[in-house]
């Protein structure tokens, strides 16, 4: 792989900065970085047309902007989920596709913890109207409340994260059970798991939280029908992706009470419109797709998109390849 490496910060949010982290990294290699920003199909393939490796946190790798960067050999997902990235695209044009797998598992898991603590213990909602001056108010609104403790979490999606959350609510004597019909079932037995159907899973739980990649077997996968089978006095949690929700079913659910409440990190669309109902519900708690920060998670997310795209620029197979059946546009090094 002879000459110097473009590698091409794509971001969609104007915030095209280099960080120190990944330019530290291809510096070993010799390869350039430079930061671009870009949103729609045009933008990019302008941006980034001499691109030999793209990064990108969320500008969309359409059939299209693949098909047209022509010296491009992969797209890096800063990371775990890489549904912005057309993959069936990128194999077909011979482009890998990197994500970061092990990006993030405290932070989601502690999220999602958080979230179904303060549904179940009111915490927002307490916190409003105590600063207000309500505190009868608070008072009466203590019932209905369940203990968590002897109650039921379900997960769907037993993945690192989904195993993560597992071994850490043990402590709260939580029931845990799992669906997730490609996970490994001796890893999830590990980590505390009981696997059961998905109707069975939603049925006996009190907490539902949500954790599979977004992909078109999940897209909507919870929607009328399955909040149809929750327990009135349940919560739906979500820290994976807005769109693994049809989120007209799940304010319809919430206005018609089939469900409790919610713990919302993802939203359909993003940022969530002002006027969206469930910003409006006091049993609804939200933030703002953050699960995945900390300052030490950041940090290492930029180190490990660094080290997958030097070893790209440096002729070496990376660690993560998505799509591990595409042809590259040349022979790259596998690390034995």
């Amino acid at each position: 792989m002879p000459g110097q490496k473009l590698v091409v910060r794509v971001d969609q949010t104007g915030g095209s900065i280099v960080m120190p982290e990944e330019k530290a990294e291809l510096d070993k290699v010799g390869a350039r970085l430079i930061g671009v920003n870009g949103s729609t199909e045009d933008e990019i393939l302008s941006a980034a047309r001499e691109a030999d490796i793209i990064t990108t946190t969320g500008a969309r790798m359409t059939r299209r902007v693949l098909e047209n960067l022509p010296r491009l050999l992969a797209v890096i997902r800063y990371g775990i989920g890489y549904d912005t990235i057309d993959v069936e695209a990128a194999t077909d044009n011979h482009v890998l596709v990197v994500n970061i797998p092990d990006f993030c598992f405290e932070e989601v898991s502690n999220h999602a913890i958080v979230l179904l603590l303060a549904c179940a213990r009111k915490i927002v909602y307490f916190n409003n109207l105590v600063k207000q001056g309500r505190w009868a108010e608070a008072k009466t609104a203590q019932a209905p409340m369940g203990s968590i403790y002897g109650e039921t979490l379900g997960r769907i999606g037993c993945g690192n994260i989904g195993r993560t959350v597992a071994r850490k609510v043990q402590v709260l004597n939580l029931r845990i059970l799992g669906y997730d019909p490609y996970v490994d079932r001796t890893l999830a037995r590990e980590s505390g798991i009981t696997l059961v159907d998905l109707p069975q899973l939603l049925r006996e739980s009190d907490y539902v939280s949500l954790h599979p990649l977004l992909n078109q077997e999940t897209r909507h996968m919870i929607g009328e029908k399955e909040f149809s089978q929750m327990k009135k006095s349940a919560f739906l949690i979500n820290t994976s992706r807005g769109p693994v929700v049809d989120e007209k079913a799940l304010i319809e659910a919430l206005q018609d009470k089939k469900i409790a409440g919610a713990g919302l990190d993802v939203f359909e669309k993003e940022p969530v419109e002002p006027d969206n109902p469930l910003l409006r519900m006091d049993n609804v708690v939200v933030s703002p797709h953050s699960a995945f920060y900390s300052d030490v998670s950041a940090v290492c997310l930029r180190i490990s998109v660094g080290q997958e795209a030097a070893r790209i620029a440096g002729g070496k197979w990376p660690k993560n390849v998505v799509n591990k059946s595409v042809l590259p546009k040349v022979d790259f090094t596998k690390e034995r």
